[in-house]
């Protein structure tokens, strides 16, 4: 049996660093800063690195670094991007048994032009992540203490297969769904949402779920808990983390000053952290320390992996401090 499994995105990524003098910006529309390139142009890179992403992949390493016996559940061309991206989980040790390859398509691939800020700009071509067959898992092999589902490009009936699953064999349910889940629509979803012991997601994704236009976490944190039985985490990027136990009471924190290099993977690794504290201790406070921990980490490195805390580096990070309501 394995301590957890994820379920989710496998990407080849390639990050490109722009020097921000070759684009223009503008602060004058509704999105707020742009990054703009004239047609016709020819850009210089400053330099780029070749990693991989995918939630799926990015926060399995977060759980094989802290110890659990991990494996996840994937799809990936039958390439050498996906070849690569099997191999890297391998030495994260990582089981990479249960994914699924396929030769219809190319391995998920993104590129990320980087602005000195941090911010940066993904163009994503799903490939094969687009082809998520759940008659293809076997589940009745995956048998883990949690599953961690992530991204699933869309597939509704493989996030519903999944849940089934987990309660007919009491596996604990973690998730932090993408876009894709999240148009099926709240009353789709409501069934699902009423099984998950950890729901996770940003504010923004939490406001679209809901459908409610709302500029506070803490109110969509609230409104989400009515629909989730279990602990309920809404994110808001540089601003802080607001979570909801089972019991309801409310946790707050902010994030600590580090250098930010860019933020690929920061929304993974706070997800993945907070839920492996939260499988050991299930303290609500160190969860949100951990989480914090591993996004502040990740954010200092190029992509979503580099800077995922290995066993027992947390002591390099201070501790946020988490208020209690």
């Amino acid at each position: 049996m394995f301590d957890i499994i994820t379920i989710g995105s496998a990407t080849r990524d390639i990050f490109l660093k722009m020097s921000g003098e070759e684009s223009q910006k503008h602060k004058d529309t509704e999105h707020g800063l742009e990054q703009c390139f004239i047609l016709g142009s020819k850009i210089e890179v400053k330099g780029l690195v070749l990693t991989t992403g995918g939630g799926g992949t990015n926060v399995a390493v977060t759980f094989a670094r802290q110890g659990l016996k991990t494996a996840c559940v994937g799809v990936v061309g039958n390439d050498l991007n996906g070849r690569e991206i099997l191999e890297e989980l391998t030495k994260e040790g990582v089981d990479t048994k249960f994914f699924q390859k396929h030769e219809d398509d190319l391995t998920a691939y993104s590129t990320i032009l980087v602005d000195p800020s941090g911010e940066r700009t993904i163009l994503s071509y799903k490939g094969e992540g687009q082809h998520f067959d759940v008659a293809r898992v076997p589940f009745v092999e995956l048998q883990a203490k949690w599953f961690y589902l992530d991204s699933l490009g869309g597939h509704y009936e493989l996030l519903e297969a999944a849940v089934k699953h987990a309660l007919g064999n009491k596996i604990k349910i973690a998730s932090n769904p993408g876009g894709k889940e999240l148009v099926h629509g709240l009353d789709k979803l409501k069934p699902l949402l009423a099984n998950m012991d950890i729901y996770i997601t940003n504010k923004e994704e939490g406001a679209e779920l809901l459908g409610i236009e709302s500029k506070a976490r803490d109110e969509v944190a609230r409104e989400l808990k009515k629909y989730v039985k279990g602990i309920v985490s809404v994110s808001d990027g540089h601003n802080g983390v607001t979570v909801i136990d089972t019991d309801g009471a409310m946790y707050m924190a902010g994030v600590p000053d580090s250098p930010v290099v860019e933020r690929t993977g920061a929304g993974d690794a706070f997800g993945s952290g907070f839920v492996y504290e939260y499988s050991r201790s299930a303290n609500i406070e160190k969860s949100i320390q951990f989480g914090t921990a591993n996004a502040s980490s990740v954010v200092t490195q190029y992509g979503a992996k580099a800077g995922i805390l290995k066993k027992d580096d947390w002591g390099q990070w201070p501790l946020v401090e988490v208020s209690k309501s």
